[in-house]
């Protein structure tokens, strides 16, 4: 993958140099602040350090690679990523974590989420992508919309933290709706 250059970051490939410090910003901190945001219903359960470096290096071998680095000032803040749900019907979700919160409600992510889903859609033959998150997360909710996903459901009352339910939300983008919104991007 070539760099990606927005205006407030910088999208590149991961290398096997960055992956210590990830790893730190990932399982170097008990109750990292990150973790109340991203899905903190489930557990973050560390992992040694060569196991995680050996499943980061598996995904970056895939076209495009399933992780990609999202640097700011310089510097590896976080990542942009994506999974498929269902790949024999191209049913594929992003996702982006930015582990340092001096870089939230900046607009970093959302610039972020943009420069991902223009490259997904240029490099993979799908016609939507989607993006989950939980009702807890309203800066995730305001990113999606904010980057041109639309709300396509809401299952209620499915994620439980600190004994309060909350609703997971599904966000989803068809490539015509996201050629339309962003046609620099396809001329």
């Amino acid at each position: 993958m070539t760099i990606i250059n927005g205006s407030k970051v910088i999208l590149r490939s991961l290398t096997v140099d960055d992956l210590p410090l990830l790893w730190r910003m990932i399982y170097g901190v008990k109750q990292p602040e990150w973790k109340q945001w991203d899905a903190p219903y489930f557990t973050l359960q560390p992992e040694p350090y060569q196991y995680f470096a050996d499943s980061i290096l598996a995904a970056l071998k895939e076209d495009p690679p399933r992780y990609v680095a999202i640097e700011i000032e310089g510097q590896l803040k976080g990542t942009v990523s994506y999974y498929w749900e269902c790949r024999p019907t191209h049913w594929l979700e992003c996702g982006i974590v930015i582990y340092d919160p001096l870089y939230w409600n900046g607009g970093y992510g959302t610039e972020a989420i943009i420069l991902w889903v223009n490259h997904l859609f240029s490099k993979l033959n799908i016609p939507r992508i989607g993006m989950t998150t939980w009702s807890g997360n309203k800066r995730m909710m305001k990113c999606a919309e904010k980057a041109g996903f639309m709300m396509e459901g809401r299952l209620r009352k499915v994620r439980y933290y600190n004994g309060i339910y909350y609703d997971s939300i599904r966000y989803g983008v068809l490539r015509e709706e996201w050629e339309k919104r962003n046609p620099a991007c396809y001329s």
